[in-house]
Protein backbone atom coordinates (compact mmCIF):
# COMPACT_ATOMS: atom_id res chain seq x y z
CA UNK A 1 0.00 0.00 0.00
CA UNK A 2 1.29 3.03 -0.94
CA UNK A 3 1.23 6.32 1.18
CA UNK A 4 -0.82 9.33 0.15
CA UNK A 5 2.07 11.92 -0.44
CA UNK A 6 1.05 15.71 0.29
CA UNK A 7 1.48 17.81 -1.97
CA UNK A 8 3.15 21.44 -1.61
CA UNK A 9 0.95 24.21 -1.64
CA UNK A 10 0.26 26.15 -4.86
CA UNK A 11 2.18 28.79 -5.66
CA UNK A 12 0.53 32.23 -5.71
CA UNK A 13 -0.30 33.66 -9.14
CA UNK A 14 1.82 35.78 -10.69
CA UNK A 15 1.46 39.00 -10.65
CA UNK A 16 -0.07 40.47 -13.85
CA UNK A 17 2.16 41.46 -16.44
CA UNK A 18 2.81 45.02 -15.45
CA UNK A 19 0.75 46.98 -18.80
CA UNK A 20 -2.00 44.36 -18.23
CA UNK A 21 -2.13 46.14 -14.50
CA UNK A 22 -2.42 49.75 -16.76
CA UNK A 23 -5.59 48.32 -19.36
CA UNK A 24 -8.31 50.81 -17.86
CA UNK A 25 -5.98 54.16 -17.40
CA UNK A 26 -4.57 53.00 -21.26
CA UNK A 27 -7.53 52.50 -22.97
CA UNK A 28 -8.54 56.64 -22.10
CA UNK A 29 -5.35 57.14 -24.17
CA UNK A 30 -4.77 57.43 -27.85
CA UNK A 31 -2.58 54.84 -28.89
CA UNK A 32 -0.78 54.35 -31.66
CA UNK A 33 0.84 51.45 -32.87
CA UNK A 34 3.48 52.52 -35.74
CA UNK A 35 3.00 49.24 -37.67
CA UNK A 36 1.70 47.52 -40.53
CA UNK A 37 2.00 44.65 -39.05
CA UNK A 38 -1.10 42.38 -38.39
CA UNK A 39 0.74 40.15 -35.69
CA UNK A 40 1.71 43.16 -33.98
CA UNK A 41 -2.19 44.56 -33.95
CA UNK A 42 -3.35 41.34 -32.79
CA UNK A 43 -0.83 41.35 -29.69
CA UNK A 44 -1.97 44.33 -28.59
CA UNK A 45 -5.46 43.14 -29.55
CA UNK A 46 -5.21 40.01 -27.29
CA UNK A 47 -3.51 42.23 -24.35
CA UNK A 48 -7.08 44.63 -24.82
CA UNK A 49 -5.42 47.37 -25.49
CA UNK A 50 -6.86 50.07 -28.30
CA UNK A 51 -5.46 51.21 -30.49
CA UNK A 52 -5.00 52.66 -34.02
CA UNK A 53 -2.86 51.57 -36.88
CA UNK A 54 -0.03 54.45 -38.50
CA UNK A 55 2.31 52.98 -40.49
CA UNK A 56 5.53 54.44 -39.97
CA UNK A 57 7.17 55.78 -43.04
CA UNK A 58 10.81 55.03 -41.95
CA UNK A 59 13.03 53.06 -44.53
CA UNK A 60 14.34 49.91 -42.62
CA UNK A 61 17.38 50.40 -44.26
CA UNK A 62 20.40 50.83 -41.68
CA UNK A 63 24.18 49.62 -41.78
CA UNK A 64 23.87 46.29 -39.75
CA UNK A 65 27.41 46.66 -39.86
CA UNK A 66 27.43 49.90 -37.70
CA UNK A 67 25.76 48.03 -34.90
CA UNK A 68 27.86 45.65 -32.43
CA UNK A 69 24.89 43.28 -31.76
CA UNK A 70 21.19 42.41 -33.62
CA UNK A 71 19.69 44.04 -29.86
CA UNK A 72 20.93 47.52 -30.63
CA UNK A 73 20.08 47.34 -34.44
CA UNK A 74 16.48 46.33 -34.01
CA UNK A 75 16.05 49.24 -31.10
CA UNK A 76 17.73 51.56 -33.48
CA UNK A 77 14.88 50.25 -36.29
CA UNK A 78 12.19 50.57 -33.39
CA UNK A 79 13.18 54.38 -32.56
CA UNK A 80 13.01 55.33 -35.76
CA UNK A 81 9.66 53.94 -36.73
CA UNK A 82 8.12 55.25 -33.63
CA UNK A 83 9.93 58.39 -34.22
CA UNK A 84 8.66 59.28 -37.90
CA UNK A 85 5.05 58.20 -36.73
CA UNK A 86 5.26 60.35 -33.72
CA UNK A 87 6.58 63.58 -35.78
CA UNK A 88 4.40 63.34 -38.05
CA UNK A 89 0.76 63.05 -36.08
CA UNK A 90 2.55 65.85 -33.71
CA UNK A 91 2.41 68.58 -37.18
CA UNK A 92 -1.08 67.42 -36.99
CA UNK A 93 -4.52 68.72 -35.35
CA UNK A 94 -4.49 68.51 -31.38
CA UNK A 95 -7.83 66.00 -31.49
CA UNK A 96 -5.06 63.64 -33.41
CA UNK A 97 -1.85 63.44 -31.28
CA UNK A 98 -1.46 60.41 -29.77
CA UNK A 99 -0.37 59.81 -26.40
CA UNK A 100 2.06 56.83 -26.83
CA UNK A 101 3.61 55.82 -30.00
CA UNK A 102 4.67 52.40 -29.99
CA UNK A 103 7.66 51.22 -32.55
CA UNK A 104 8.49 47.78 -32.47
CA UNK A 105 11.15 46.01 -35.08
CA UNK A 106 12.02 42.23 -34.88
CA UNK A 107 15.35 40.84 -36.97
CA UNK A 108 16.27 36.68 -36.82
CA UNK A 109 20.24 36.37 -36.04
CA UNK A 110 22.04 33.42 -37.48
CA UNK A 111 25.07 32.62 -38.27
CA UNK A 112 26.63 35.83 -36.96
CA UNK A 113 24.03 37.29 -39.44
CA UNK A 114 21.12 39.30 -39.03
CA UNK A 115 17.98 38.22 -41.07
CA UNK A 116 15.12 40.40 -42.19
CA UNK A 117 12.47 39.84 -44.22
CA UNK A 118 12.93 38.02 -47.28
CA UNK A 119 12.91 39.61 -50.92
CA UNK A 120 12.13 36.84 -53.08
CA UNK A 121 10.57 33.87 -52.50
CA UNK A 122 14.48 32.29 -53.27
CA UNK A 123 15.19 34.55 -50.76
CA UNK A 124 12.83 32.95 -47.88
CA UNK A 125 13.95 29.59 -49.07
CA UNK A 126 17.90 30.21 -48.76
CA UNK A 127 16.94 31.58 -45.20
CA UNK A 128 14.16 28.78 -44.29
CA UNK A 129 17.15 25.98 -45.63
CA UNK A 130 19.73 27.28 -43.66
CA UNK A 131 17.61 27.68 -40.56
CA UNK A 132 16.59 24.13 -41.02
CA UNK A 133 17.88 21.92 -38.46
CA UNK A 134 19.79 24.58 -36.97
CA UNK A 135 19.10 27.58 -33.95
CA UNK A 136 18.46 30.85 -33.99
CA UNK A 137 17.95 33.85 -32.25
CA UNK A 138 14.81 36.34 -32.78
CA UNK A 139 15.06 39.75 -31.63
CA UNK A 140 12.08 42.16 -31.21
CA UNK A 141 12.69 45.75 -30.12
CA UNK A 142 10.02 48.30 -28.64
CA UNK A 143 10.26 51.32 -28.44
CA UNK A 144 7.77 53.92 -26.85
CA UNK A 145 7.44 57.76 -27.32
CA UNK A 146 5.17 59.67 -25.03
CA UNK A 147 3.69 62.71 -25.32
CA UNK A 148 5.50 63.95 -21.89
CA UNK A 149 8.84 62.72 -23.27
CA UNK A 150 8.48 64.53 -26.53
CA UNK A 151 11.00 63.58 -29.26
CA UNK A 152 12.96 61.57 -26.65
CA UNK A 153 11.87 57.61 -26.18
CA UNK A 154 9.78 57.64 -22.77
CA UNK A 155 11.47 53.62 -22.22
CA UNK A 156 12.97 51.23 -25.02
CA UNK A 157 13.45 47.39 -24.43
CA UNK A 158 14.54 44.47 -26.20
CA UNK A 159 13.86 40.55 -25.88
CA UNK A 160 15.67 37.46 -27.58
CA UNK A 161 14.09 33.98 -27.86
CA UNK A 162 16.43 30.93 -28.57
CA UNK A 163 14.59 29.11 -31.48
CA UNK A 164 15.60 25.75 -32.62
CA UNK A 165 13.86 24.29 -35.79
CA UNK A 166 13.85 20.41 -36.74
CA UNK A 167 15.12 19.79 -40.02
CA UNK A 168 12.68 20.17 -42.70
CA UNK A 169 12.65 18.55 -45.89
CA UNK A 170 12.70 21.00 -49.30
CA UNK A 171 9.37 20.92 -50.49
CA UNK A 172 7.95 21.33 -46.98
CA UNK A 173 9.73 24.58 -47.10
CA UNK A 174 8.60 25.30 -51.02
CA UNK A 175 4.70 24.29 -49.69
CA UNK A 176 5.51 26.72 -46.75
CA UNK A 177 6.82 29.58 -49.23
CA UNK A 178 3.59 29.32 -51.59
CA UNK A 179 1.08 30.16 -49.04
CA UNK A 180 3.19 33.72 -48.74
CA UNK A 181 3.54 33.52 -44.96
CA UNK A 182 6.95 33.85 -44.88
CA UNK A 183 6.96 37.12 -47.18
CA UNK A 184 6.78 39.23 -44.27
CA UNK A 185 8.69 38.02 -41.43
CA UNK A 186 12.29 38.24 -40.26
CA UNK A 187 14.25 35.61 -41.13
CA UNK A 188 11.23 33.99 -43.16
Amino acid sequence: RHARRKLPPLLPPTPPHMLVGHLDALNRKRIVLASASPRRTEILALLGLRHAVVPSSFEENLDKAAFPHPSDYVLENAKQKAAAVARELAAGPEAERPDMVIGSDTVVAWNGKILEKPASEGEAFKMLSGLSGESHVVYTGVTFFTRASGSVPAASFYESTVVRFAAIPDAVIWAYIRTGEPMDKAGA
